[in-house]
Formats: structure tokens, C-alpha cells, sequence
């Protein structure tokens, strides 16, 4: 106790207690707060509160810009898929109409070669009648030939051997 005396009579001797000084300092720290509260403190307390307003709307649009992208993707995916799924749809359809394509060339290809194989066939027999026509109008020309000869002249069956025989060697020259 000896202690707080001591500090009372150090108080005493700086000035003493002055309670009228404190009063009025304490009236006027409570008029300050009652200040603070009305121009600072709820300024400042609306402010913060329109911060913490447009800091909560920032996140709401950041999720749903995020939710929009996240659903763009999936479209986007969606629709690459589809694309694919028709690219592939239209290569194999491509494959189908080129193996048609190339059936029905092959189709073709095998009528025009028969077309062609039976024009050759029916130009072979035609050259071939024609060769026997000739051939016949050749030994029948000959044989008027060889007939008049005959007339004209007598032969031995000799002579008339060798006339034939020349004759016919001369139809194989003029082949």
C-alpha cells in the first residue's frame, strides 16, 4: 500500500488529480467517437459493405462466366464430336459410292471388251468369207483358165499334171 500512496503524492506533487481536466476529456474522446461514428465510421461501414457488394457480384459473374464456359466447352465438344461422326459418315460413304463406282466400271469395261471380242469375231468371219469368196472365184477363174488350155491344146496326163502344178504354184505366189 506503501506503494500507491507513494504514487498519490507523486501525483499530488506533479499537479494532482485534476478530475475536471479528465471529464472534459473524456466528454470530448466521447463526443470524437460519436463524430467518427456519424461522418466516419458509417461512410466507411458503407463503403465496405458496397465493396463487399461488388467483391460477392464479382465472384457470382466470375461463376457463371465460368459456368458459361464450361457449357460452351461441352457444346463445343458435343459439336466436334458430331462433326466428326459426319466426316466419318461421309469417308464411308465416299468408300460405298467408290466401290460402286468402281463395279460398275469394271461392269462396263468387261461389255465393251465383249462388244469388241464379238465385232472382232464377226470382222474375222467376214474377212474369212470374203477370203473363201475370193479363193472361189480365184480357182474358178483358174479353173476356166485351165479348162480353156486344155481345150486349146491336148495333153497327156504329164503335160497335164505339170499345168496344174504350175498353176497352183502360181495362185501360192499370188498369195
Amino acid at each position: 500500500m506503501h506503494s500507491y500512496t507513494d504514487l498519490l503524492i507523486l501525483g499530488a506533487e506533479i499537479g494532482g488529480l485534476q478530475w475536471v481536466d479528465m471529464l472534459v476529456q473524456l466528454f470530448f474522446f466521447i463526443v470524437l467517437l460519436a463524430l467518427l461514428k456519424k461522418f466516419a465510421w458509417g461512410p466507411l461501414m458503407n463503403m465496405m459493405e458496397k465493396r463487399e457488394q461488388y467483391v460477392a457480384n464479382e465472384i457470382e459473374e466470375a461463376e457463371k462466366s465460368r459456368a458459361d464456359a464450361e457449357k460452351a466447352s461441352q457444346d463445343a465438344a458435343e459439336q466436334l464430336n458430331q462433326v466428326r461422326a459426319e466426316a466419318q459418315k461421309m469417308i464411308e460413304d465416299a468408300k460405298a459410292a467408290g466401290a460402286k463406282q468402281e463395279e460398275q466400271i469394271i461392269e462396263s469395261a468387261k461389255k465393251e471388251a465383249e462388244r469388241i471380242k464379238e465385232a472382232a469375231q464377226a470382222d474375222i468371219q467376214n474377212e474369212k468369207e470374203r477370203a473363201i469368196e475370193a479363193l472361189q472365184d480365184k480357182v474358178a477363174s483358174l479353173s476356166v483358165l485351165i479348162a480353156s488350155k486344155v481345150i486349146e491344146k491336148e495333153l497327156s496326163e504329164q503335160d497335164q499334171e505339170k499345168l496344174i502344178n504350175e498353176y497352183i504354184k502360181e495362185v501360192g505366189e499370188e498369195r
